[in-house]
């Protein structure tokens, strides 16, 4: 659920291309010379009755066109060469889950990282809490996004000749935020509903998530949110990599300590200003196989893309009421990004 704010506002800042300009633009792409390629996907999803669209980043050769992915008038893309060769051979494959509100690519910067290290990086666009794509009512509905990520699964799986490159015995996911929960739902964490109903009543949570919702005049006492209490399990996860997993008071005891595969859970902040929605050391603490790690001199929403020089007054002059550019001030976003993708990195690389 966290968070539910959407960055629909940051697509604004793009610019318009004429058609005849673009097509003349392709046409004069320089050719890709790094190793981190880019393509797309799509995957039907029963329980939306709708398309998920996803990015795969890979292990690439030169070649291809050079682009730009996820940047805008607020925050840089990452370059990466669009349909560039693969490298010969099957990697493991990585899932990537964002945020509400958020978009495959404001995740360039660790997917390339991942896809230079030797994984396949594979990041759905959730319906509904996508940027451009973003409600209320439908980020409520967090049982929807695991089930995404699932569907994305049964493409890829059943489809194994159109991804030869992938090895598709070897799935690890990596979320963020809302992501994160996702993500933990996938490996066996679940909801207690009545938890979850009564999770706007007395506290924000240190988050922006409650006041969005209000604002929009959703209750969630409204809503039947049972179905956040099925297990959404997907066996074919065998590691995780959680950041400031939303809802996470929201899960049960039992379900936490049911998890049997490696995690690592990472909080960003120096500990007494983590945000108790987002506070991950005591689940971490009922799950077996979890590893607890703490990101100082940081924020929520330094996981986020880095911003351009003039993207935080953008933001403050658009009305955004969250800090999406501040980091705590102690360091760069770019040498929090370096310690974040070196841990994710290593433990992908130990435990797949």
């Amino acid at each position: 659920m966290s968070r539910f704010r959407t960055f629909a506002k940051t697509a604004a800042f793009t610019t318009a291309l004429a058609v005849s300009g673009w097509g003349a633009y392709e046409l004069t792409r320089p050719a890709y010379d790094g190793t981190a390629g880019i393509t797309d996907g799509s995957a039907p999803a029963p329980m939306r009755g709708a398309e998920v669209d996803f990015d795969i980043w890979y292990p690439a050769n030169p070649g291809g066109k050079a682009v730009t992915v996820g940047g805008n008038g607020v925050f840089y893309g990452t370059p990466a060469g669009r349909n560039a060769p693969h490298q010969s051979g099957r990697f493991p494959m990585v899932v990537i889950s964002h945020g509400a509100g958020g978009n495959a690519g404001q995740f360039g910067w660790i997917a390339s990282e991942l896809a230079q290290a030797g994984f396949v990086v594979v990041l759905p666009n959730h319906p509904g809490t996508t940027t451009g794509n973003a409600s209320a009512e439908a980020a409520i509905r967090v049982w929807e996004r695991p089930a995404d990520v699932s569907a994305v699964l049964d493409e890829i799986t059943a489809n194994a000749d159109a991804y030869p490159y992938i090895d598709t015995s070897n799935i690890s996911i990596l979320g963020f935020s809302a992501g994160g929960y996702t993500a933990m739902a996938t490996a066996g964490a679940r909801v207690d509903p009545d938890l979850l109903q009564h999770f706007c009543d007395d506290t924000d949570h240190g988050m922006s998530d409650c006041a969005f919702l209000a604002h929009f005049g959703v209750d969630l006492h409204d809503y039947d949110l049972s179905p956040a209490a099925q297990d959404l399990r997907d066996p074919r996860i065998t590691t995780a990599v959680i950041i400031d997993p939303g809802i996470v008071e929201t899960m049960t005891e039992r379900s936490l300590a049911q998890i049997n595969i490696p995690m690592l859970m990472i909080n960003l902040g120096d500990e007494e200003t983590i945000p108790v929605g987002v506070y991950a050391r005591a689940a971490s603490e009922l799950i077996p196989t979890a590893q607890y790690a703490i990101v100082e001199d940081a924020i929520h929403f330094s996981f986020l893309a880095q911003c351009k020089p003039r993207g935080a007054q953008i933001l403050i002059d658009e009305g955004e009421l969250d800090p999406l550019c501040d980091d705590a001030g102690g360091r760069s976003r770019a040498d929090i990004h370096q310690e974040l993708s070196e841990a994710i990195v290593a433990y992908f690389e130990a435990h797949t």
